[in-house]
């Protein structure tokens, strides 16, 4: 009745894979106080520098309203603050803050805890696979889709 292959759809594998990844990376983060979604703000943060809400809403792929919770939260506990941007003083760009710093060293541990989890028994020659591999996947999926594909 309801009929589909996962088993060769690289889309169940990538999101099943990248789902896990996830709940790993929360259970890790969890007891030490430290959500998933607060975790993407900091290494998004730390990967572009300054955001403005709106790019970081759409870099973590949620509704702008939903960002706003989290950040409130961030910002009493001072690990983030929210400051004008100098180019359009309308928007307010997120930045780091020194309390952040201890915090995020917690998410990098966990991280890497995580990584050697996922990467257990992968030959450095396979992890260099999979990374090409899912570039591969990726790059295919930003570019638009051939006639052939879309049809």
């Amino acid at each position: 009745m309801l009929d589909y292959d996962f088993e060769n759809s690289v889309g169940f594998w990538v999101i099943t894979a990248a789902n896990d990844y996830q709940r790993a990376i929360n259970d890790e983060l969890a007891p030490q106080g430290i959500t998933y979604r607060q975790c993407q703000v900091l290494g998004f943060l730390a990967l572009e520098g300054p955001l403005a809400q709106c790019k970081l809403a759409e870099l973590m792929r949620i509704e702008p309203p939903t960002l706003v919770g989290i950040l409130d939260r961030m910002e009493r506990d001072g690990w983030i603050c929210r400051v004008s941007d100098p180019a359009d003083k309308r928007r307010k760009l997120i930045r780091p803050e020194a309390p952040a710093k201890p915090v995020w060293n917690k998410v990098v541990a966990a991280a890497r805890r995580v990584r050697r989890r996922a990467a257990h028994g992968l030959s450095p020659s396979e992890m260099a696979t999979l990374k090409r591999l899912l570039a591969c996947v990726q790059q295919n999926l930003q570019s638009t889709p051939t006639a052939n594909e879309a049809g």
